[in-house]
């Protein structure tokens, strides 16, 4: 009797349980990690936020204190500069790096503001006309042609030299006047979520319209909504600038850059850093804001990267 022996399986190599099923949150940290522009977008602006919350205890001097036996200082790294006022003073004698950590705050004020406010108004109308469609879709759009009409540098200097220039009316006249954008892109994106599968289930299964657009539309146009935030939000603060540089934007003494370049337009040719140091700021926020945004867009979407 021939003894027929069975073949010998192959030892199966013991995988660790991180190969073999990768967790969400090292998964997130790896793409974090390699996502080079929200780490270096993200660390500017974080330090512009740190910059701006502390600036009662970075600040060497108040920023609203004249010192008309000081005016005009140089920076330090100019021959004629000095140590107790490192970015040098403006022509009423001001610390100008205390008036540049007090403007960040002006800043972002208006930024997160007005961002929140035409945000809400936007993705509200943008929403509806996405998921619902019809007369809503058509009143939506009638409302964004006749926002898209009117411009909106032209629109908010008329209606804040009527109003009178000011840190909240600056806030209000761009919150209710830049929700356009929100609007278009939420409609678009709405429209495309409310037509996959899990939308129609819900929807059979009987969950209600606010439900549904709450837990299962809203989650899924989070990260256009983030991108379309830190786009208006760059733009709030740019315009903020320009209303400042004509003098119909935040009023004197309140350090805002825009106010600081207006105020040194004068002594441009004969103090240029008067005009540099505010502006080069702003640029250095407006650029991390856009990269922050761009990189959560990567990383919140990572199946729209290349």
């Amino acid at each position: 009797m021939v003894m027929r022996t069975l073949p010998t399986l192959p030892a199966v190599a013991e995988v660790p349980p991180v190969a073999a099923a990768v967790a969400p949150a090292p998964l997130r940290w790896r793409r974090l990690r390699r996502n080079t522009a929200l780490l270096l977008g993200g660390g500017i602006l974080l330090l512009i936020v740190l910059v701006a919350l502390f600036a009662p205890w970075l600040s060497p001097h108040d920023p609203y204190a004249q010192n008309l036996a000081a005016r005009s200082v140089p920076p330090v790294w100019y021959p004629k500069g000095s140590w107790a006022h490192p970015f040098g003073t403006d022509p009423l004698g001001r610390d100008y790096l205390s008036r540049l950590f007090y403007g960040a705050r002006i800043s972002l004020l208006i930024g997160v503001s007005v961002a929140a406010i035409s945000g809400l108004i936007g993705t509200t109308l943008g929403m509806a006309a996405g998921y619902f469609g019809g007369k809503v879709d058509m009143a939506v759009s009638f409302l964004v042609s006749t926002r898209l009409s009117m411009p909106v540098i032209l629109v908010a200097l008329a209606t804040v030299a009527i109003l009178g220039g000011s840190l909240w009316v600056v806030i209000g006249v761009l919150g209710l006047l830049k929700w356009d954008r929100f609007a278009v892109v939420m409609r678009s994106a709405t429209q495309q979520v409310r037509a996959l599968e899990y939308v129609a289930a819900a929807q059979a299964a009987g969950a209600s319209t606010w439900r549904i657009v709450r837990g299962e539309v809203l989650p899924n146009v989070v990260p256009h909504l983030i991108v379309i935030a830190t786009l208006e939000a760059a733009s709030a603060i740019l315009l903020e600038a320009a209303l400042s540089f004509l003098g119909l934007g935040v009023q004197p003494p309140t350090p805002s850059w825009g106010l600081m370049i207006s105020e040194a337009k004068a002594y441009m040719f004969f103090s240029f850093w008067l005009i540099a140091i505010p502006g080069t700021a702003l640029a250095v926020l407006i650029f991390a804001i856009n990269l922050a945004g761009d990189g959560l867009h990567q990383l919140l979407t990572p199946g729209d990267r290349t």
